[in-house]
């Protein structure tokens, strides 16, 4: 038990570090969707949110700025998610 929740709470403190992007905004949406909103996604979700913070910063900005779409669709889901988060803050 203990095992487990050392691996969450490690996993959880990479994911921490890989939304630091250097930049303010994103640094602020991806933390904010972290802290929030991160821990109630299904196992596939969460997946999908850990390869979306694999693409680069220009990517990530433009696409949640709304300034075009990601090529695949599945990040569709995550970034509204993520877009949803920063506005209920």
């Amino acid at each position: 038990m203990d095992s487990c929740r050392h691996d969450a709470q490690e996993s959880l403190k990479r994911l921490y570090w890989r939304c630091r992007r250097g930049t303010r905004e994103l640094d602020l949406l991806l933390l904010r969707f972290l802290e929030r909103d991160y821990p109630g996604l299904s196992a596939t979700e969460q997946s999908l949110f850990g390869d979306l913070l694999d693409e680069s910063d220009p990517d990530l900005y433009a696409w949640l700025s709304g300034q075009c779409e990601p090529s695949n669709p599945d990040y569709l889901r995550i970034i509204g998610r993520i877009k949803g988060t920063s506005k209920r803050s």
